[in-house]
């Protein structure tokens, strides 16, 4: 193997390497992920609040341009005979292209996700009944809100009080308690 590394040029070995390293860094980060160990963030977590420019700088983001300017600039120099510059022109596109790809298909990924929490704000408008008699002072109330049965702090709309088992509509949001009235049926 020594001879066949060593009939390769400086340059061709250079991407020889990179891309040797690039790929090894991959498949091993892909072994991790398939395998389900690489959940603990670390170095490689990009978060949504980070800047655009170090969103670039994971471990698949590096180890990308690597394993692409490796393959490319391998193929440019040696495979179509193009002068050095050329080639290392070429490895450093596909690199940078590589690494462009990575961070798009990242924030692809984080539109995906969601926290998970309902504002308040959404329930105006919906209804239910009241669960414990409701005033100007509280009570509570039980809504179907986001597909779940639901109990909140209420108070009533207008100061006046709300007996157990009436049908009522959410007509406000007032800090963390929902602004009810009686529904008129």
């Amino acid at each position: 193997m020594n001879e066949w590394f060593a009939s390769y040029s400086g340059i061709e070995q250079m991407f020889l390497l990179t891309g040797i390293v690039g790929g090894i860094i991959l498949v091993f980060r892909l072994i991790l992920t398939v395998a389900g160990l690489d959940h603990h963030g670390g170095l490689d977590a990009a978060h949504a609040d980070s800047d655009d420019g170090f969103q670039a700088l994971t471990i698949q983001g590096i180890s990308s341009f690597f394993a692409m300017f490796g393959v490319v600039g391998f193929t440019l120099r040696h495979g179509a005979g193009l002068g050095t510059l050329l080639a290392l022109a070429g490895a450093l596109a596909a690199g940078f292209v590589s690494v462009w790809i990575i961070q798009k298909i990242f924030r692809s990924m984080l539109r995906l996700q969601s926290s998970g929490t309902v504002s308040l704000f959404a329930a105006v408008g919906s209804e239910g009944s009241v669960y414990l008699t409701v005033g100007k002072d509280g009570g509570r109330v039980q809504i179907n809100f986001a597909n779940r049965l639901r109990e909140f702090e209420a108070v009533s709309a207008d100061g006046a009080p709300i007996p157990t088992g009436t049908a009522i509509r959410v007509q406000s949001v007032a800090a963390n308690t929902l602004v009810v009235a009686p529904v008129d049926r």
